[in-house]
Order: structure tokens, then sequence, then C-alpha cells
């Protein structure tokens, strides 16, 4: 995310839009996250500070529609912040999860040749298309055929684009800390398994795993389209910590009501399975996440 210019492809209309992203998370970090300031200065390795949930019964957080946005015009941005949904957590992410943007681009906007560090960022497009180009030579499309994971490591340049015969464009863009700062830049474009209706698709993972693309710490990723009055548990992992989105519909996650971009963090469920219904067509997210992993928080934008 960079500056972003609203004129077609190939056209003259002049430049107008000059906010960036990433100003506006340095502004969110320095204004409304004050305690963090600390975090943008000096590079290290953090482990999270809240101790394992030791609680027998899973505690699910809930949380509304995000209230941080950023309006550039024809791009528009929603910053969820897993962290906030936890009373007194110390932290606007959630260990190795830093942020999930819900992002909107019209057609015929370009976001100019950026930079990003330190950093995984995920682009999960379930509709339209997001087209990428960067200082590698790729030419991209990501769409609900394909999925892209840019390890941004030590640096990494890229832009983004719509065309203007391209339909509008939502998408969630996806910031996981890596466990360590610096690492080999890399991106990978992949096509991704057929979804299966009312069943979790496996998507991306930590290095090794059997996901079809991988992230450098511990978040596993699904997505779900669920049929109204369909039920499926909740993707879980010994010790590790769920965040479920709903990008679309609305569902029942045990007794908690979930709808329209509303989420929820799921701690301590053990081996519990925690059911979800979807009270209308949902399509969701999930993550799966070890919150004891090593993290950085020296993103340009997931910080």
């Amino acid at each position: 995310m960079a500056e972003v210019h609203s004129e077609p492809r190939e056209s003259s209309a002049p430049r107008t839009l000059r906010a960036s992203a990433a100003s506006a998370i340095a502004s969110l970090n320095t204004t409304l996250l004050p305690s963090e300031a600390i975090y943008l200065s000096v590079p290290f390795v953090q482990r999270m500070t809240t101790p394992p949930t030791t609680q027998s019964a899973p505690h699910i957080h809930t949380a509304p529609r995000t209230d941080v946005s950023q309006n550039q015009g024809k791009f528009r941005i929603h910053f969820n912040f897993p962290g906030r949904a936890v009373p007194d957590h110390d932290d606007h992410g959630y260990g190795p999860l830093a942020t999930v943007v819900e992002s909107f681009m019209d057609p015929g906007t370009l976001i100019r040749m950026h930079q990003h560090r330190n950093e995984e960022i995920i682009s999960w497009v379930p509709e339209g298309v997001m087209r990428h180009d960067d200082r590698q030579g790729n030419e991209l499309v990501t769409d609900s055929e394909h999925l892209m994971v840019m390890n941004a490591g030590s640096g990494f340049w890229h832009a983004e684009e719509t065309y203007a015969e391209d339909p509008p464009l939502r998408m969630l863009q996806i910031f996981v800390r890596p466990q360590t700062l610096d690492l080999q830049p890399k991106i990978q474009h992949e096509p991704i398994p057929e979804s299966t209706p009312d069943a979790w698709r496996h998507l991306f993972g930590p290095e090794g795993g059997d996901a079809p693309l991988s992230v450098r710490n511990d978040v596993d990723f699904y997505d779900c389209r669920l049929a109204a009055g369909a039920t499926v548990s909740v993707p879980t992992h010994p010790d590790w910590d769920t965040y479920l989105y709903v990008f679309e519909g609305a569902v029942d996650v045990e007794d908690a009501q979930l709808g329209y971009t509303e989420s929820a963090l799921i701690q301590g469920n053990g081996d519990d399975d925690i059911s979800v219904t979807a009270s209308e067509d949902s399509l969701l997210v999930a993550f799966c996440i070890n919150p004891e992993a090593p993290i950085t928080r020296q993103g340009t934008i997931g910080r």
C-alpha cells in the first residue's frame, strides 16, 4: 500500500490522491496507540507477555466492525486489530497476526510502486481481480482461484492496480509478523484448491506445513463458504487460539452472534469443538494463531 492514483490505465487524468496507508498506520501507532510507540524505533523480537489461557472452557471475545479506516477516494481500507478484542490486551495485534485489512479498490485505481519490509502480506481475493507487478519482473493477477503471499523480509517493492474494465474489488490484505527481522524477500503466487461448500479450506500456514502457501511464523489461515443453516467447527490447533472474521453474512458462534465484518477471538478452546452456524449464506475466514510465537514489530504496515 502506498500512494494511490485514481486515473484509469493509460489515462491522462491528473493524479490527485496522495495519502498513504503506511502513513495511516504510523499515525495510528502514534495517536491511537501511544503505549506502543516505543516499538517503532527499536528492532527486537518479542514474545507475548499475556500468560497462556488456563481456563477449562473456551473464552470467546467478540468485536464489532472496526472504526479505524482510511478513505482515499477510489482506495478505501478498514483496519481490523485482533488483539483489541481482548480486554486489557497490550497489543493491537495478537501474536504473529498483526492486522487484517479490508481493502476496496474501484476500477481504474493505481497504487504506485512502494516498499514493504519485515512483514508477510497475504492477498485474499474472493471475487474480482487484484493486479500486481514488482521490481523482480513479476506481473501477477490474484483472484478467487489464486492466493498471493509477499514475504517482504529485508525489502520488497511492488505496485497494485485495477483496470478500468475490472469490477470493483473488495479483498483482505493480511499482515503477519515474521519471527525475525530482515529475512530473504520472496513472493509466492499459486493456484488454490477449489472450495468445498460448508467446509474449511486451508490456504496458508507456517513453512514446512501442508498448506499451498507459507508464512514465516505460526499462523494458519482458512476460508469457508457456509450456507444458511449449516454448521462447522472452528479450526483449532492444540495450545493455539483462533481469530474468526465474517467477510459476508451472519453466524452464531456458540452463544455469540456475529454479523457482517464482525469478528471473534477464541482463547483456550483446547480440544473442544466450537460450532459456527450460519443464519444466512456466509463467507468466513479463520486464523489459528500461536500466541507464544516469537514476533517482530517492525513491519511497514503490520506492526
